[in-house]
């Protein structure tokens, strides 16, 4: 069996705009804080895995080694959707896994500031129409006649068949959740919105695709996120107050659509998130009445609920009563997004994995100042990324 994995070092950059930074510039900042937060130099890396959407085509990994330093190492260049952080992520895990290194780097950055609605990882243009032949066999644009691709028309069409299924997911109940992100939101310096809103404010604002109202779409803004992973015979070799601060990757799940006897067009993120969840807490032997806290892939309100489900947050069916108890807060039982989540941090595609294993791995060591969960020990991050792809880590605390 494949030696357990650490995070040793990690960082965020502060989500928002950052006119003055280029995606090298702040991919960099959040590697070199990632490398000084493990006590590393870029020296000691064995593989940097670079996850980059926008520039996906133009090798951003060695573009980013020019600037932290080119040693010769592999370089992966990910690109995953919104889920391309978690990938890199895995990346690195993946490679230590099998004895290629013993010392991983994963980062994850985007600019997006002024891109448009690119909520959920995909631009709304006419492109989204898919017309090219051999698009999963797709021979005419399909948006409009079955459904959408737009990604605030896909997740609310997910929200609202919810609530066929199982009822009581009102307008005022996604708002609710909504209000609930925005409200934790104040409590983090990195989101690159820190505002409450009212449940009114929320439901009057405007209308992006109902039910999702503009504060219930996740934001877009430039920000990046790294990881520095190492094997455990390495965290061994390291100093006491390194062991102290390590965060151990107790599961790291990766997963896409099976096949199913329904549509192959439009995307199913229930049934890859219930897989990657269902793998995740058999790898880390845990349960999800073990969790202390949960960052999930809030890129609108509806998926905040129906990840509830997906991830066995609560029994099926049972979304709506489990957040109306109140357990989704940072003082209930079960606290979701306490960072604000993509609607209020912000949803730098490929900095979002690895923004969202940084909250749980915060917590974890105590570091999270006003929102700290006291007594966190173990942690689920998740992200989405249509196309398909989902990302599950859970993460423990070091004992």
């Amino acid at each position: 069996m494949a030696e357990n994995v650490w995070i040793l070092g990690i960082h965020m950059t502060k989500f928002g705009k950052h006119p003055e930074l280029d995606t090298v510039d702040l991919g960099a900042q959040a590697a070199i804080g990632a490398l000084s937060d493990a006590g590393l130099r870029m020296r000691d890396v064995g593989v940097l895995a670079a996850g980059n959407l926008m520039q996906a085509a133009a090798s951003f990994g060695q573009q980013l080694q020019k600037q932290i330093g080119q040693t010769g190492i592999p370089v992966f260049n990910v690109a995953n959707a919104c889920a391309t952080g978690a990938t890199a992520l895995r990346v690195a895990i993946m490679a230590i896994r099998a004895g290629e290194t013993e010392v991983g780097l994963a980062v994850g950055v985007e600019k997006l500031s002024g891109a448009g609605l690119l909520a959920g990882g995909s631009r709304v243009a006419q492109s989204d129409t898919w017309s090219p032949r051999g698009r999963f066999g797709a021979v005419a644009a399909l948006d409009g006649r079955i459904g959408t691709e737009t990604m605030p028309g896909v997740f609310a069409q997910i929200g609202l068949e919810y609530d066929h299924k199982y009822g009581g997911a009102t307008f005022e109940l996604f708002a609710r959740i909504s209000e609930k992100n925005h409200a934790h939101s104040t409590l983090n310096p990195l989101a690159s919105y820190q505002k409450r809103f009212s449940v009114e404010q929320i439901m009057n604002d405007v209308m992006i695709a109902y039910p999702n109202t503009r504060p219930m779409c996740s934001a877009n803004c430039d920000g990046a996120a790294a990881a520095v992973v190492v094997s455990e015979s390495k965290l061994r070799t390291l100093s006491l107050e390194q062991q102290r601060r390590a965060v151990k990757i107790s599961a790291s799940v990766l997963t896409s659509d099976p096949w199913q006897e329904a549509c192959q067009v439009l995307p199913d993120v229930n049934t890859l998130t219930r897989a990657a969840a269902e793998q995740a807490y058999e790898q880390a032997g845990v349960g999800p009445e073990d969790l202390d806290l949960v960052e999930l892939h809030d890129c609108f309100a509806t998926a905040e609920l129906v990840h509830y489900d997906n991830l066995k947050l609560c029994p099926t069916g049972g979304a709506v009563d489990f957040f109306n108890s109140g357990a989704t807060w940072r003082d209930g039982t079960t606290p979701v997004n306490v960072s604000g989540g993509l609607e209020s941090k912000g949803h730098p595609v490929s900095a979002t994995g690895i923004a969202n294993v940084w909250e749980i791995a915060t917590h974890l060591r105590g570091e999270a100042g006003d929102r700290q969960i006291e007594g966190a020990r173990v942690g689920l991050a998740h992200v989405i990324g249509l196309g398909s792809a989902c990302g599950v880590h859970i993460l423990e605390k070091a004992v």
